[in-house]
């Protein structure tokens, strides 16, 4: 297994560290989860970096590179819908697209195609990584102001409405990306 595959792999191991740092309770936990988040992202786009740049490119790496984006993203919105940060109808949204995508990139794989990611799919994972940060930011705020101030609920009102726009930009991209997705590679699925 060459270095960006190891890092891919270690995205996920980071996907469980930060489910566990999010719901520990105290400010330095959720400080915490942030970090590895942030760490668990730039990983994100280290390995396809060094994938290209010495030539490193696999299918192993193409199947779970997204793959692992999806643990690490998907980890992230479900922690949020359990504490209440998020719709779960946009949860719904981004799940169904993503189940929808790895199925085909599966089903394009027995057919011994690999679908790599395409450009409305970096994307769609740049506004995920952009929302998710923004909301790990209130929630390390909002620890950080209810241990050492007062909390004002004015601001949460403010975050929250944020986070609900951020949200709908990013179920469009996700949107977006699914039906390109699914045009881009409509001859294999209409042959098969």
């Amino acid at each position: 297994m060459n270095i960006a595959n190891r890092i891919t792999m270690f995205r996920i191991i980071l996907a469980f560290v930060f489910i566990f740092l999010i719901f520990s309770s105290g400010l330095w936990a959720k400080a915490g989860a942030l970090i590895v988040f942030i760490v668990a992202a730039i990983s994100d786009f280290l390995d396809g970096y060094i994938a290209h740049k010495r030539n490193l490119v696999t299918d192993f790496g193409k199947i779970m590179d997204p793959i692992a984006d999806k643990v690490l993203v998907l980890s992230a919105f479900t922690c949020f819908v359990q504490m209440q940060l998020i719709e779960s109808w946009m949860f719904v949204v981004i799940i169904l697209r993503e189940l929808l995508i790895t199925s085909l990139r599966l089903f394009a794989l027995s057919k011994g195609h690999v679908v790599a990611a395409s450009k409305a799919g970096k994307h769609k994972t740049v506004s995920q990584l952009a929302v998710i940060i923004f909301i790990l930011i209130f929630i390390v705020a909002k620890e950080a102001m209810l241990e050492y101030a007062t909390w004002n609920p004015a601001w949460e009102k403010f975050f929250l409405n944020s986070i609900f726009v951020m949200m709908l930009v990013t179920v469009g991209f996700t949107l977006f990306s699914g039906f390109s997705y699914l045009w881009e590679n409509r001859k294999m699925i209409s042959r098969n």
